[in-house]
């Protein structure tokens, strides 16, 4: 025969389920927070290691751009050696290994992308000129540049060396 259980072991048994319960749900939300943190700091080490790979990128995307442009740049330095060495040649012989060398150098400039600008009679623009001179001249309209001390050099609309000129009628 059953033996009725008091309320007291009625109560004390409820207790302990509860505590069971109570610890159950307990272990389970360190557990889900134990594998949130495992999460997030696996999350930290991926940027880190993508931040990483991203500087590297940058430094050797630009450490091989800068030889490949020297590498274009060589064989005018080997053609300025042989000019230099050649100490047989006349003046003009000289003179036309020069210019020789100096379109070498600007079709390399224009296979990379550059372009020169800043002529005479061109109009002035600040953006792109920086004017250390003014004069007056008839032959030329207002803010037209009227002598080029340095040409300026643009990639694109990358302006890499602006244009110093003299401006005439400002």
């Amino acid at each position: 025969m059953k033996k009725d259980k008091t309320k007291a072991e009625v109560t004390e048994e409820v207790k302990e389920e509860t505590a069971e319960v109570v610890e159950t749900k307990e272990e389970q939300l360190q557990k889900a927070l134990d594998e949130k943190n495992e999460q997030f700091l696996r999350i930290c080490a991926e940027y880190d290691n993508f931040r990483k790979r991203s500087v590297k990128e940058k430094q050797d995307a630009y450490a091989m751009s800068k030889s490949d442009v020297i590498k274009e740049l060589l064989p005018i330095l080997d053609n300025f050696d042989r000019a230099a060495n050649n100490k047989e040649s006349n003046f003009e012989d000289y003179k036309k290994g020069i210019d020789l060398i100096f379109g070498q150098f600007g079709e390399i400039l224009k296979k990379l992308g550059v372009e020169s600008y800043g002529e005479r009679g061109e109009d002035f623009d600040p953006n792109i000129h920086n004017a250390v001179m003014t004069v007056e001249d008839d032959e030329l309209g207002e803010n037209q540049i009227a002598a080029v001390f340095s040409k300026g050099y643009k990639m694109g609309d990358r302006i890499i060396r602006e244009a110093v000129v003299q401006v005439a009628n400002s």
